[in-house]
């Protein structure tokens, strides 16, 4: 029997079938309780399999038996699995694991269920979600949802205004401030998103024909720095509300009829409209994608999405924020709006910063770099550069989904003339 009462990274990829044996005593020992935790299992039959695809940061083990009963554990490493140079505190996995509750409070069946966290061996029993696809997996099939955008802006908008200022009270929420402070995790943020994309760092990975583009582009405009600038001290010291943190399309689980948003590793207070922002840039790799296979529906409905998520959005924020403002000044009239249009604002920023570090920085997206033409990369990495220079760089005319989609479409005409 292993001892759980002290950490070890018990998920190693390298040896499945130890970490087979040793999944499965922990998942035993932690699921035998009372309650929505307690689990039934058939012993025999039990399995622990490491999913092909799992993240960047933690390791996860999907553990099953012939009953039809299964769970996810989640474990924190001391390094991250995109690379051992970049540390992340081990807490990481009690604080996600906190924030899925809260956003299951906010938002019921938008997030999977967590059954326990362990603060000693950092990790967590999570619902299998194994019967929905991972959202960009999917679209890189050109499958599309009809209902994201209605269920993704529903998702943001009870999320994030549910932990505001506007709603909640002050002192509780200095409290969730100081609780989900990850400085490790929030470096990574300021390096990879606000900075590296733009000083020229040397882990960022430029796609070799696109390089000269790039340094004239980002590297070399003065203007765009100075907007990035503000951009990144707005993130670093604007805890407006709760947010996911990492909220792209490997974050979001998909059916036809249904959404969950998992792998919230990142979430801390910051300005709202970064989680908004990167929705409407991993909906724009998506496009990118369908635009080098000349799929016209798929590249249409990827566009819609974003029109409707915006619209969508704004439309919900208004109607709940008046259902739900506590704050007697968040009440004044006019104050509403004002809110809502620097969050649109932000929102625009901050597609721009994610558009710009998927496309040069780190951490690429399948959605572009598996284009093996080169002239179709160059494009779609091209419309990318261009429209978030676009959001960036005039955050104040974004107050409407067309307004954000008509960015995109000004970019591709750009960008053509200059393959």
């Amino acid at each position: 029997m292993s001892d759980f009462s002290k950490y070890f990274l018990m998920i190693n990829e390298e040896d499945p079938v130890g970490t087979e044996k040793v999944v499965i005593e922990y998942t035993l020992l932690k699921t035998q309780g009372t309650g929505k935790g307690k689990i039934d299992w058939d012993r025999d039959s039990m399995k622990a399999k490491i999913p092909a695809e799992h993240g960047n940061l933690n390791h996860v083990c999907r553990v099953t038996d012939s009953k039809g009963h299964s769970i996810y554990i989640k474990q924190a490493g001391l390094e991250t699995r995109i690379s051992k140079d970049m540390k992340a505190s081990l807490d990481r996995n009690r604080q996600e694991s906190e924030i899925l509750r809260l956003e299951e409070q906010m938002a019921p069946g938008m997030v999977p269920h967590i059954y326990f966290f362990d603060t000693v061996m950092c990790a967590s029993g999570m619902e299998d979600c194994s019967d929905f696809q991972v959202m960009r997996d999917a679209m890189l099939e050109h499958k599309t949802f009809p209902c994201f955008a209605d269920d993704i802006s529903t998702f943001m908008a009870r999320t994030l205004l549910l932990s505001s200022d506007v709603v909640m009270d002050h002192k509780e929420k200095k409290g969730l401030t100081r609780r989900f402070i990850t400085p490790d995790l929030d470096d990574i943020t300021e390096k990879l998103v606000l900075m590296e994309p733009y000083l020229g760092a040397d882990r960022n990975n430029i796609y070799p024909p696109n390089r000269a583009f790039v340094e004239k582009e980002l590297y070399g405009d003065q203007a765009l720095h100075l907007e990035v600038a503000k951009l990144k001290f707005n993130f670093m010291t604007n805890a407006q509300a709760l947010l996911h943190g990492d909220l792209h399309t490997g974050s979001v689980f998909v059916k036809k009829d249904e959404t969950k948003i998992f792998d919230c590793e990142f979430g801390t207070f910051a300005p709202m409209g970064y989680d908004i922002g990167n929705v409407v840039a991993n909906m724009i790799f998506a496009y990118d994608n369908g635009l080098a296979a000349d799929d016209q529906p798929f590249c249409g409905w990827c566009l819609q999405t974003v029109r409707e998520a915006i619209d969508l959005f704004i439309e919900k924020f208004r109607k709940l924020y008046d259902e739900s403002v506590t704050e007697p000044m968040a009440k004044v009239p006019g104050f509403r709006d004002y809110y809502l249009a620097g969050i649109l604002r932000d929102t625009a920023g901050y597609a721009g910063t994610e558009l710009h570090r998927r496309t040069v920085g780190m951490a690429n997206v399948a959605d572009v770099t598996s284009i093996k033409d080169e002239k179709k990369r160059l494009l779609a990495e091209r419309i990318n550069i261009l429209a978030g220079k676009d959001y960036i760089l005039h955050q104040d005319l974004f107050c409407t989904g067309k307004d954000f989609i008509a960015a995109v479409e000004r970019a591709k005409e750009e960008a053509e003339k200059t393959i």
